[in-house]
């Protein structure tokens, strides 16, 4: 399935053709002349222009104007392909710019929420839209009201997957205790039954082992959550902490050395890696990752309290 943006990528291509079978030159003027327009709500009669304009406006702050001016238009006339496009323009032009922020913050919001309402529009039995509610119960701090909801899921599609992991999370929020550890394991267990490809879940088993000290299944959760998602960090960092303690020096350096190298600025990685290198004889390896600790602990923000 494309997503929304190679959709939206997609009518553009469309568009350009239906011109004329080549690709629009960017005018200043004719840009200038849609932002007016759609200044003045026009954006009917604008957002053609913007939309075959805006990959080949040259200038960076003329390409963010006409971006947002396109953002703008695609959501008041309910073009998400071309709302989608420009967002994926301005955040690429000014990542950091405060305004974008809070337009890919505004914007996206509605274009969730309008999914949502047509989800529970459309399809308000299935799944997903069971899900969705559940979901927002969660986020809400609802607990037992959200445990039902996904108990409720489970009842009418055992195999859906991720509703354990998220039982698992609910039950997790609770004081901890040795009854809520087995709940949420005997929750998570069940999920990688039915989904056996769920990261998270395989992290956290291996995070409930680690807290109860059992470092030889944590390792083998870490590992496994390591290799079901080779861009999961942190469980890098978890297996090299586990492999640390279990006494395993020399096997933690290689996923701590990813670790530290994919997240540079933790001062957690290079402590648990100049410990790996120092148990190994490495004493010059070591004092350099205590160097690099000390650095991102100074550069690290200080919680206020």
């Amino acid at each position: 399935m494309r997503s929304l943006l190679s959709l939206a990528i997609g009518s553009c291509m469309v568009a350009w053709c239906a011109a004329g079978q080549k690709t629009p030159a960017s005018s200043e003027t004719t840009v200038q002349q849609a932002l007016a327009l759609a200044e003045q709500g026009h954006c009917r009669e604008a957002l053609p222009t913007l939309r075959a304009n805006l990959a080949h406006i040259t200038e960076t702050k003329l390409r963010v104007t006409a971006a947002k001016a396109q953002a703008r238009c695609g959501m008041s006339i309910r073009d998400d392909s071309a709302a989608i496009l420009a967002l994926s323009q301005m955040k690429h032009d000014a990542p950091r710019d405060p305004e974008v922020l809070y337009i890919w913050a505004h914007y996206f919001s509605q274009l969730a929420n309008d999914a949502a309402e047509q989800l529970a529009a459309s399809a308000p039995d299935s799944v997903e839209a069971q899900r969705l509610n559940a979901e927002a119960l969660e986020s809400q701090g609802k607990w037992e009201e959200a445990r039902a909801a996904y108990r409720h899921i489970l009842e009418t599609a055992p195999g859906a997957p991720e509703i354990h992991y998220r039982l698992a999370q609910i039950i997790l929020q609770q004081p901890p205790s040795d009854v809520t550890t087995q709940q949420a394991r005997t929750e998570l267990e069940a999920e990688m039954k039915v989904n056996p490809g769920n990261a998270a879940a395989e992290f956290m088993l291996g995070e409930l082992a680690r807290r109860n000290g059992e470092w030889e299944p944590a390792i083998a959760h870490f590992r496994q959550a390591a290799k079901l998602d080779a861009g999961f960090v942190e469980a890098y960092l978890a297996l090299g902490m586990s492999l640390n303690s279990a006494g395993k020096f020399a096997e933690a350096i290689a996923p701590l050395q990813h670790y530290a190298q994919a997240q540079p600025e933790d001062a957690a990685g290079h402590y648990q890696l100049a410990m790996a290198y120092a148990r190994t004889g490495n004493k010059e390896a070591a004092a350099r990752e205590s160097e690099l600790q000390r650095k991102a602990a100074a550069k690290a923000p200080v919680n206020s309290h």
